[in-house]
């Protein structure tokens, strides 16, 4: 008896030893692939940095560098269904490491182009190698973490992204300096050939451990697309989505572009002091992101955060945007707040991965992320256009140069995108963090 109460105290340490480890390669898994989302955004938001180095290169106006920034949109975008049905039918292991690869081949092409066609081409690479990153850090959730995880791990893996964008900001407008843009996207390009092999070599598609997970191996491509005409037929996944683009305007028609610019000529900033103010958006949107996952969970409420908190955000919207005077500080702690507030958008992949089954869930946020993204796709060219017809004929080395007016127009499309959003939230259902098992 002693024996077997031995062995079996021993069988229990061992099962401790064997969970305790298994739990951390999970948080492993998972935060690498949060590290390529880090990866990816960071080279998302390159152009914010360099567009005054484009234009000159490439002889742009606003629409046609806002339209080459769009090139990752143009890839990215309807990619989202399809990574979706290729993360539930094959696994995060083999796709997230091959698009790594992908985003390495476009940044060096974009790198060393001589015409703006092959520029082109490498944002449109970029972007098709960046469209499975969130889904597939998400899928990785989904698979080693418990489902009461989800909401926060959406969080963390987008603070990861904003630490991406910050250190993009920042970093790369030094490096743009010292050594040049195209070189500084080399060792980008770099960076991501060994990205992607460190993907291959540690990420596994089936935790042996979560019984909530649900292995690639067991889902078929008919019952993934079962699941996608579920989703896709749902009026609330569509509003989830509508709300979730509209609330990423203040990254993807601001931020990731225009908002250095902006900064430069309406308020007068240097270039490095503008890179490091918009460092501060994403800045908070890496510290909102988790804070609003952790404070959803905590209410057990979805929609009741995001209204308070798109509402806060449509007034720091109009402060920032329309009243004259702001000091350096106010804009700072502004941009920070916006960031914060907006990103209580993480929550609508919680939401929309409540409202359909969990089989599907690499779908279903493929779904989300396509309808959130269009915003970059569609307004950054917009936003380009609006300024263009507010130009007022301003040239410096051939770089146009926009007015605080002309920005003051063009984007307006932010606040009245959160309007938007604050009145669709009221047609949206309570999914009170309940979890669709079939």
């Amino acid at each position: 008896m002693r024996t077997e109460h031995v062995i079996g105290k021993n069988e229990n340490v061992i099962s401790v030893r064997f969970t305790s480890t298994t739990t951390l390669f999970a948080w492993l898994v998972c935060g690498l692939g949060a590290l390529y989302y880090c990866y990816e955004y960071f080279l998302r938001i390159a152009p914010s940095v360099m567009t005054q180095e484009l234009m000159q290169t490439y002889h742009l106006n606003g629409v046609e560098i806002g339209s080459l920034s769009a090139f990752y949109y143009h890839a990215y975008v309807p990619m989202q269904i399809l990574v979706g049905l290729l993360m539930d039918r094959y696994g995060p292991r083999r796709l997230l490491s091959v698009a790594c690869l992908l985003c390495a081949i476009g940044t060096y092409l974009f790198a060393s182009g001589t015409s703006l066609p092959v520029a082109q081409l490498g944002r449109f690479l970029v972007g098709l190698g960046s469209a499975f990153a969130f889904v597939g850090a998400a899928k990785l959730a989904t698979i080693w973490l418990p489902p009461n995880r989800f909401a926060l791990v959406s969080g963390i893996i987008m603070t990861l992204g904003m630490l991406g964008a910050i250190v993009g900001d920042i970093s790369l407008r030094l490096l743009v300096d010292a050594i040049g843009w195209r070189t500084t996207l080399f060792g980008s390009a770099f960076a991501g050939i060994v990205l992607a092999v460190i993907l291959w070599v540690v990420i596994r598609d089936v935790s042996p451990t979560n019984p909530h997970a649900d292995s690639h191996e067991t889902v078929s491509f008919g019952h993934v697309l079962r699941g996608l005409k579920q989703a896709v037929l749902s009026p609330q996944v569509w509003l989830i989505g509508l709300v979730g683009f509209l609330l990423y305007l203040s990254l993807s028609a601001f931020a990731e572009l225009w908002a250095v610019p902006y900064l430069e000529q309406a308020h007068g900033f240097t270039r490095m002091q503008a890179a490091t103010a918009t460092s501060v958006i994403f800045l908070g949107w890496a510290v909102g992101s988790p804070f609003w996952g952790w404070f959803s969970d905590y209410l057990q409420l979805r929609r009741l955060p995001m209204i308070l908190s798109a509402v806060g955000a449509l007034i720091v919207t109009v402060i920032l945007l329309y009243v004259p005077g702001l000091s350096p500080t106010l804009i700072y702690a502004l941009l920070f707040l916006s960031g914060v507030l907006c990103g209580v958008q993480i929550l609508v992949f919680a939401m929309a991965r409540e409202a359909t089954s969990l089989k599907i869930a690499g779908t279903t946020i493929g779904l989300i992320n396509m309808l959130v993204m269009v915003g970059g796709n569609v307004f950054q060219p917009v936003v380009g256009k609006l300024l263009d017809m507010h130009w007022t004929n301003t040239l410096v080395n051939g770089t146009r140069i926009y007015s605080a007016d002309a920005y003051m127009h063009a984007l307006s499309v932010l606040p009245l995108g959160i309007i938007a959003a604050i009145v669709i939230l009221l047609f949206i259902k309570e999914t009170r963090c309940q979890v669709r098992e079939g």
